[in-house]
């Protein structure tokens, strides 16, 4: 019997729940809530850097389980496994006593998101036709910024109560996950072999350095943002959250980068957002003359960064044509790699040479990041064969 494939305004819309679920609530809120979970429990700086680490090598595992989970279990069953380790570890954070417990708590959460993206982009190229794919991929990325905007709103309205802020996110990750399994149909007459396909293309490295180097300049802003804005500009908890609501809802704008790669070319939409980046790095540092030049930083950070994310990913579908998945999912885990490079890089250069001098230095790694382009960075640079679909 047939099964009809799901609309592409569902499929679309679950996937930025999804995105928003994974990267905004179950990765950025802790940063913002961490002030009020130390002082409950006592953490210190080196144990908080831990959970932090716990986190980034658990969403790395779970990029890397995607890979080879997508082509043999399939999309559905990979997202709803995304949706379902989000769940687990946003309630453990809600419960959590000691620091062992947020350990594995962050570390479902960083499975979550590493398991999040390459699925969903296997249900676009298999579900929506050839022509709406990177606009539709372009809107499902720009769930993270509005899991920041959410994560935002929260921090302000509720910051002292952190508990039940997770358990409330905690019930929004369930009823993601249960649409996530109406919503994405099952592929159970599909399963086969991936295919051959070439794991060197043209222009991978170019990729993957682009992917890093953005990574590493971006931890000025995802590991030290907060801590340059409380220490050197004085901000309250209450105004950093307000930044990150800035940062997030200007990140809004990245829904349309399917649609600006297809009219301007993936080439030129990634460096206009690099640029874009290395400016609000900019200001960042000039933010101590005025406060409102902090958040245009934000601002500009944020509207960059998800719309690079967004071109980094259509670029790598370029790539891999016949495995979206390992498409979308090499840029990010080399982001994620050069996230962890550039976190103790930023933070010598920041002791060793003072905020003014460490905000610039990861600005002129933005335009570096710049340099390369995919080979075929024209109007169509998105376009790729028309995968075969289920029946």
């Amino acid at each position: 019997m047939t099964r009809p494939g799901p609309s592409t305004a569902n499929l679309v819309a679950v996937g930025f729940a999804l995105t928003a679920l994974a990267y905004g609530l179950a990765r950025f809120a802790y940063g913002l809530l961490l002030p009020q979970i130390r002082t409950e429990l006592g953490l210190g700086t080196v144990a908080a850097g831990w959970i932090g680490s716990v986190a980034f090598g658990a969403y790395c595992g779970g990029v890397v389980s995607a890979f080879v989970a997508v082509p043999r279990w399939g999309a559905r069953i990979v997202a709803v496994a995304a949706g379902f380790c989000a769940t687990a570890g946003l309630g453990l954070m809600g419960v959590a006593g000691s620091t062992s417990i947020l350990g594995v708590a962050m570390g479902l959460a960083g499975i979550s998101t590493g398991l999040a993206s390459p699925p969903l982009a296997a249900a676009v190229g298999r579900h929506i036709p050839q022509a709406g794919r990177s606009r539709a991929n372009g809107v499902i990325n720009g769930g993270t910024a509005a899991g920041i905007m959410l994560s935002g709103i929260a921090a302000l309205a509720f910051a002292t109560a952190w508990r039940e802020l997770y358990l409330g996110f905690a019930v929004i990750a369930a009823a993601v996950t249960f649409w996530l399994w109406q919503a994405i149909p099952s592929e159970e007459s599909a399963k086969r072999s991936p295919g051959s396909f070439d794991m060197r293309p043209r222009g991978l490295l170019s990729l993957c350095f682009a992917a890093a180097l953005m990574g590493a300049a971006s931890t000025a802003i995802w590991t030290f943002g907060a801590d340059i804005l409380r220490e050197q500009l004085h901000f309250s908890d209450q105004r950093i959250a307000l930044a990150w609501l800035v940062l997030g809802t200007a990140g809004l704008v990245s829904v349309m980068t399917g649609a600006a790669t297809d009219r301007f070319g993936i080439a030129a939409v990634n460096r206009l957002s690099l640029v874009l980046m290395g400016l609000g790095l900019v200001s960042l540092a000039a933010g101590s003359w005025a406060s409102v030049l902090a958040f245009a930083a934000m601002g500009m950070f944020g509207a960059g960064y998800i719309v690079s994310c967004g071109a980094l990913l259509l670029w790598g579908i370029t790539l891999f044509p016949a495995r979206s998945d390992l498409g979308i999912g090499l840029p990010f885990l080399m982001i994620a790699v050069g996230q962890m490079i550039g976190a103790p890089l930023f933070g010598a250069l920041l002791e060793a040479t003072g905020t003014t001098a460490a905000l610039t230095g990861a600005a002129l790694g933005m335009v570096c990041a710049a340099i390369p382009a995919p080979h075929r960075a024209g109007k169509n640079a998105g376009s790729h064969p028309e995968p075969e679909r289920v029946a």
